[in-house]
């Protein structure tokens, strides 16, 4: 076969360190627009991002020739220095290390960016931490407890 051909979909997930609440809302939405415009200029395609003060969520289409771990290391390193230079958080601002990162299908890429975009709501009901492990249960991941929040 002469060519490569990707469909790939995901839904990642990553917090601030130590899931503090960093990220105001009129940050959310320059940070949701920065992260949306490293994406689209060399990665792939944003469907959406969105979060609250303590997390991200993004649906996105991504470039098979480049690995998750190097676009996430790029993105969240850029990101954290684009805040630390134009916006005032007492401490500085940092990601958390590690994230969650879960394949979609193209037909539950619309159910992805409706559960992204009422991520204020969902967590009037559920705190990012059990968001989290239901996430990693919902995809059949194991994980230990004693090391996901490190």
């Amino acid at each position: 076969m002469g060519h490569t051909y990707t469909s790939l979909h995901y839904h990642i997930v990553f917090s601030t360190k130590q899931r503090i609440g960093l990220i105001s809302p009129e940050l959310k939405k320059s940070l949701s627009a920065y992260i949306a415009k490293i994406i689209n200029n060399e990665y792939g395609f944003a469907r959406r991002i969105d979060g609250t003060d303590n997390h991200i969520h993004i649906c996105a289409d991504l470039k098979s020739r480049f690995s998750l771990s190097d676009i996430l290391r790029t993105i969240k390193s850029n990101s954290s220095k684009w805040i630390n230079a134009n916006f005032s958080i007492k401490g500085g601002f940092a990601w958390q290390e590690g994230y969650g990162a879960f394949t979609v299908s193209k037909s539950s890429i619309p159910d992805v960016i409706k559960y992204i975009a009422v991520q204020e709501e969902h967590h009037k009901k559920m705190t990012f931490k059990e968001e989290f492990v239901k996430l990693l249960q919902k995809h059949e991941i194991k994980y230990d407890e004693k090391y996901i929040w490190n």
